[in-house]
């Protein structure tokens, strides 16, 4: 947990030292002025974040559709995955994991403030709603040796999460058509659900074992999850389900047209 909180402080910093150096451009060589930018009301637009704090096969594809002078509408749509898990004691060895599949759908409407901006929607600051669902799950072989079972498991989970909440974020367009959207505070309430099965009968003591390890290594794979995979929950239960507050913040890359 450690390692990615140190990523995403680091990522956080090169954000934030860019966007030092796009306001010295901007102040250097006039770039702000409204009528320098051309008024395209489509973006297509690519989550960068997500492949750096969680693995490079977790893509998620949005688009942004101006709806009037200060708002748009937004839908994003794509591949979630947590990368890889290892493990091995003299107990309990991870050997295998298949079946690897996951999912992310949301909404956003966005309002961008015209008080703070002189530019038109999709530029400058916003705030609005949005909802997000995300879904992880994974095929998992293990190697179990204990007093009461000597062999191979194989154990499933499933991790669903239905986040609502409000956003605050500001966008830059660059050339007319490249835009950088940094969602900079995302509050909302989340909620999740965890589903796991096993393909033999195991005594209790075996499965919270099992559970308990899988409940550390997708700590350590989803920041900020502490408070999901905590207590007497997921690692003594088959199915479990939690709220909790939570905090959404990307950065995203996108074309105009």
């Amino acid at each position: 947990m450690d390692s990615v909180i140190y990523r995403i402080n680091v990522i956080l910093f090169k954000f934030f030292s860019l966007l030092i150096i796009i306001n010295g451009l901007s102040s250097q060589n006039g770039y702000g002025q409204e009528d320098t930018v051309r008024n395209f009301k489509n973006t297509i637009r690519f989550n960068i974040s997500n492949p750096v704090l969680f693995d490079w096969k977790f893509n998620i594809i949005g688009y942004e559709r101006v709806i009037n002078y200060r708002q748009t509408a937004s839908l994003s749509i794509g591949r979630t995955h947590l990368g890889g898990l290892s493990f091995t004691s003299d107990s309990l060895g991870l050997k295998d994991q298949f079946n690897d599949k996951g999912f992310n759908f949301s909404l956003e409407y966005r309002f961008y403030l015209q008080k703070e901006n002189k530019h038109p929607a999709p530029r400058g600051v916003y705030i609005g709603p949005y909802y997000g669902y995300n879904s992880f799950s994974r095929d998992l072989v293990w190697d179990l040796n204990t007093s009461t079972y000597n062999g191979q498991v194989t154990t499933g989970y499933k991790i669903t999460g239905h986040l609502i909440g409000l956003q605050l974020g500001y966008q830059f367009i660059f050339w007319d058509r490249l835009s950088l959207d940094l969602v900079l505070m995302g509050p909302g309430l989340w909620n999740f659900n965890f589903k796991s099965h096993f393909s033999t009968n195991l005594p209790e003591e075996d499965e919270e074992l099992l559970l308990g390890k899988l409940n550390e290594l997708l700590k350590e794979k989803l920041p900020g999850t502490d408070f999901v995979f905590t207590g007497n929950g997921m690692e003594a239960k088959e199915t479990y389900t939690t709220s909790m507050m939570g905090l959404r913040y990307m950065v995203n890359i996108g074309f105009r047209f």
